[in-house]
């Protein structure tokens, strides 16, 4: 008998794809949609939990090759997992290390088996296999966890996107069969809820054979929910918009949808309508350190002189603790100073806006006002011309 579904559709939008639901986790029932803030080694980069708590943010990731180098999988064990270690008490997803056997070609051989890596750290050699992430993230004590995929680059041959989908779902398959085992021997019931879950990753570039098979192979498994993997991986807007719509119709409705690692607000926006409930990126802590401030009418760089002298907030629209308190002329200066209190301040103010973004998005779909919400953010949030601002 399958085990119930960790994902309930509360309502859904008349006009488009959208949906408002949750997610049952053992760390606490996740609404979606929702943007997860990026942890990957730990930490949120520049923000400490307690900020995040500030924040209510419901959920970060956290990235099974990184915390694996460091700070090693005994030390996770040791401080009782993830959780305890970076003192956060909601839950956590993990990468399973797929996005590095893309991110760190030139460091890795890909076999039937899995992955040997060099690390990117001291260039020490090890194995990541299907087992290998599983128990990895097992020891980070994930709520979600990811199954270990082949990420190809968007514009690879044909012949080599279609064996990173066979790899994919060979994987897929034995981490299906592993992972009711690894959650036995910690007594815990896999056809029970709340339960740490399991997600599939489709793959598939923008070929709709490839996404259409890896699809359908991944659902005859009956993961918990599904990953579109394979996007904001260099590839063109449209192109990542079609990988999305070229995988969302074979997806089952009572499980949750996942873009990995998308992505600008407006690009957020557009995917919730086609039907994605979760995201993370790591644009608002990156863009943060450069300068970069998300606004309601677009993003805009604080190290530019004609903010010198500039009494408003960041984003006038904006309720969180940085705009109630420090003018964008004050947030310059310390950029123009060297002052890390400006990253700081930066970043806080892009997770929260990040994050209210994706709870406006839930309450008008609740309010069944989403069309109009998204008509409006159209019209007033500028897109830069370049990928990033």
């Amino acid at each position: 008998m399958p085990a119930p579904s960790p994902f309930r559709v509360i309502t859904t939008d008349r006009t488009s794809q959208a949906r408002l639901g949750e997610l049952i986790t053992p760390h606490g029932t996740i609404p979606t949609p929702i943007f997860m803030p990026v942890g990957t080694q730990g930490t949120v980069k520049g923000i400490p939990s307690h900020d995040l708590l500030q924040l209510n943010t419901p959920i970060i990731l956290a990235n099974t090759y990184h915390l694996l180098i460091r700070p090693g999988k005994s030390i996770i064990e040791h401080f009782g997992g993830l959780h305890t270690f970076m003192q956060w008490p909601r839950p956590i997803l993990t990468d399973s290390g797929g996005y590095q056997v893309f991110s760190l070609a030139r460091l890795r051989k890909i076999s039937c088996d899995g992955v040997h890596f060099q690390s990117h750290v001291n260039g020490a050699p090890f194995f990541l296999g299907p087992r290998e992430a599983l128990e990895m993230q097992r020891a980070i004590g994930s709520d979600i966890a990811m199954v270990l995929d082949v990420c190809p680059p968007w514009d690879a041959p044909p012949i080599q996107m279609r064996e990173a989908v066979m790899l994919t779902l060979s994987w897929a398959q034995q981490a299906r069969q592993i992972w009711p085992q690894l959650l036995q021997k910690e007594n815990i019931e896999p056809q029970s809820l709340p339960r740490p879950l399991l997600f599939g990753i489709v793959q598939g570039g923008s070929n709709p054979t490839l996404r259409a098979h890896c699809a359908q192979s991944l659902v005859e498994k009956d993961f918990d929910s599904y990953a579109i993997g394979g996007v904001s991986v260099g590839e063109p807007q449209e192109e990542m918009y079609r990988a999305v719509e070229l995988t969302i119709p074979h997806l089952p409705p009572d499980k949750a949808r996942y873009t990995m690692g998308l992505g600008h607000p407006h690009q957020i926006v557009e995917l919730v309508a086609r039907g994605v409930d979760m995201f993370d990126c790591v644009l608002p802590t990156r863009m943060a350190r450069h300068g970069t401030a998300y606004t309601s009418c677009g993003p805009i760089n604080l190290k530019r002189s004609v903010h010198a002298l500039s009494h408003d907030p960041i984003d006038p629209s904006c309720a969180c603790a940085v705009c109630m308190r420090y003018s964008r002329g004050y947030v310059h200066h310390l950029f123009r100073a060297g002052e890390m209190l400006a990253q700081y301040l930066t970043t806080y103010h892009n997770l929260a806006f990040y994050l209210e973004l994706t709870r406006k998005i839930r309450e008008t779909l609740a309010q069944g006002t989403f069309s109009a919400f998204r008509e409006a953010f159209t019209k007033t949030y500028s897109v830069p011309n370049e990928r990033e601002p």
